[in-house]
């Protein structure tokens, strides 16, 4: 599997100002590429409306896709689905005008407001011309999606009328709770949102009109998936968007925030400042039919498994055991730091008011423990399982009823796996993310290393969250670290004692070799599934995002336009992924009787791989 967020994607000379779309051309050519190099899936990021001020697709909304993933060349053919919404003119007047410059907030910038006055020209079009078939389209859409688009557009609108953005300020007006008013406020809200539609008629229709061609167009991409053999996976964020926190704050616990507690990947936590369901809300009094958590899910994700092939579930342990912290506290880190696991805090005298929540009785944790820690909850019955995985089986029974596999199903489970968790995962069969290069090497039981990996499993180098394996090898290098990852992969992909000390020394003595081996790694264990992150794959070195960081260079690395020369150039010094060179390394590993049985797999991989010309 491939795997890329939508900034990223490439772009064409004369159609591109600034920020990728998966429904541009450019990355139907990409998406090409990795079908030809033998990718049989891609795994896209959250594709929810991010903001001018914040880039991170994770803080993006749940329901409204967004816009500025809108292909515009397409818009501007009067001869496509759409007609010529968008002038030929504008668009080539914000190429044009694209700023190249080394700041990744300005170059966003100005993608989100030149994105903004394009669609404006393409609604004013539509409003001016009305074309029948494309009206119909429109007005189907708006009635099949009316539940998320009131409110999703109603946002807009009150933040504008308001001059604030931020609906915590709208307090204590009932626009603050528009959507979850008090029992004895119910008709005064029904009456304000229908009187806020009359009034704003033009404005809701817009923002529909955008969502109407940016859902089109993920349909189209859908449509041409099948010519090229390609499942396309969405991302299951974990958190929520402000407009998603306003429409559905009846969901949510009001006196603690979901965030990450200390680990091996941050130290210090992380407070998210993400809403917690509130687990009163799972069900309906009689504790039989669902309650509004519930139904929020089924709908979350009936929409998103009617748009991909399968679902990355974002953090896992949100959905089964979140770590949560109090509320308004001044120093949110050190809040985080303090947190404990919702269901799993019987009697905390830090947290009494989670009692409440508890799952487990006090005899069932490990006090020897912090109570972030994996072993915190020692044991469970199958009963005490079932309770956690109320969200979780949430989510598996929509895939089932989607007719989706058990394996369209990935947890990103990284270094952190409280057993709560995985008893969850063992209920449903599903494994966790392996990621490489954070494989401890003095560590035999570490989480990471390739020889752990169950079938279930996801391997991978590295992913968004990491830095590129082409910028660890040379880390390594002047670290002194080769010679130990090199000793470390030898024992992986070169069975036989016979030659194996001389196949780890020129592992060490060069990087590309290295980089070759550590792919190699992956499809010599015993996961089925490998994921490769777009950088890896073509040798950029460059980093997609830091976690735990507000840096404006998160989430902006792009594919060049001139990725497929540079990835031809990098190939010629084992500077990118040679996929067959690799697949060879990895046949060989299995010893001599593969070598045997695959003896003409292998002549023909050498031939295509680099090494081989």
């Amino acid at each position: 599997m491939l795997s890329i967020q939508d900034p990223s994607f490439p772009g064409l000379p004369g159609q591109d100002f600034g920020r990728g779309s998966p429904y541009s051309e450019g990355a139907a050519r990409l998406f090409s590429f990795a079908r030809d190099l033998g990718f049989t899936g891609v795994q896209l990021g959250p594709q929810g409306q991010t903001t001018e001020y914040n880039a991170s697709p994770y803080d993006g909304t749940l329901f409204s896709r967004n816009v500025l993933n809108v292909a515009l060349t397409p818009l501007t053919d009067p001869h496509g689905p759409w007609g010529r919404l968008l002038s030929p003119d504008t668009l080539a007047r914000f190429v044009s005008e694209r700023p190249f410059t080394s700041r990744p907030d300005v170059r966003y910038g100005f993608a989100f407001r030149a994105q903004s006055a394009a669609l404006d020209e393409a609604w004013a079009t539509f409003q001016r011309e009305q074309p029948t078939e494309l009206s119909r389209a429109f007005a189907s859409f708006q009635r099949d999606n009316a539940s998320w688009l009131t409110p999703d557009s109603l946002f807009d609108v009150l933040g504008a009328e308001r001059g604030d953005a931020d609906w915590r300020h709208w307090e204590p007006s009932l626009d603050a709770r528009l959507f979850s008013p008090h029992p004895e406020e119910a008709d005064a809200a029904e009456a304000r949102v229908h009187e806020l539609e009359t009034r704003h008629a033009t404005s809701l229709d817009r923002y529909a009109f955008f969502q109407f061609l940016v859902h089109s167009q993920h349909a189209q991409l859908r449509e041409r998936a099948v010519d090229w053999g390609l499942k396309f996976y969405g991302d299951l964020q974990i958190g929520f968007s402000p407009r998603d926190a306003w429409a559905w704050r009846g969901l949510f616990l009001r006196t603690d925030l979901m965030g990450a507690p200390p680990s091996r990947t941050n130290p210090e936590g992380q407070p998210w400042n993400y809403p917690v369901m509130d687990p009163a809300h799972y069900f309906e009094a009689d504790a039989r039919q669902p309650g509004p958590v519930l139904r929020f899910m089924d709908a979350r994700l009936g929409k998103m498994l009617g748009e991909y092939d399968g679902l990355r579930i974002d953090h896992p342990h949100g959905l089964v055991c979140p770590w949560v912290y109090r509320a308004g506290e001044p120093d949110a880190l050190r809040a985080v730091q303090q947190g404990a696991r919702l269901f799993s805090s019987p009697d905390l005298p830090d947290h009494p008011e989670l009692a409440r929540y508890a799952i487990v009785g006090p005899e069932q944790l490990d006090r020897t423990q912090s109570r972030h820690a994996d072993g915190w909850v020692r044991s469970l019955t199958p009963a005490q399982v079932e309770r956690y995985s109320v969200l979780f089986d949430a989510v598996v029974r929509t895939a089932q009823r989607q007719g989706r596999a058990r394996e369209d199903l990935l947890c990103e489970v990284l270094s952190t796996m409280p057993y709560e968790l995985g008893c969850v995962l063992a209920r449903h069969g599903l494994g966790r993310f392996r990621v490489t290069q954070k494989a401890a090497l003095d560590n035999p039981s570490d989480v990471y290393r390739s020889e752990n990996a169950a079938p279930d499993d996801w391997v991978m180098v590295g992913n968004h969250d990491t830095p590129s394996l082409w910028r660890w090898v040379g880390t390594w290098q002047w670290r002194g670290a080769s010679r130990a990852q090199a000793a470390y992969l030898s024992q992986r992909l070169h069975p036989e004692p016979e030659g194996r000390e001389d196949f780890a020394r020129r592992l060490a003595e060069n990087p590309a070799e290295l980089a070759q081996a550590k792919f190699a790694d992956l499809f010599a264990c015993r996961a089925r599934n490998v994921m490769v992150f777009f950088a890896d794959l073509l040798g950029m070195q460059e980093t997609y995002n830091v976690p735990g960081t507000v840096d404006a260079r998160n989430w902006s690395l792009r594919v060049p336009e001139d990725w497929a020369q540079r990835y031809r150039e990098r190939l010629r010094v084992g500077a990118a992924l040679d996929l067959p060179r690799v697949l060879a390394l990895a046949l060989r590993a299995r010893g001599a009787e593969s070598r045997t049985r695959h003896a003409a797999l292998l002549r023909r991989l050498d031939q295509l791989s680099h090494a081989g010309e």
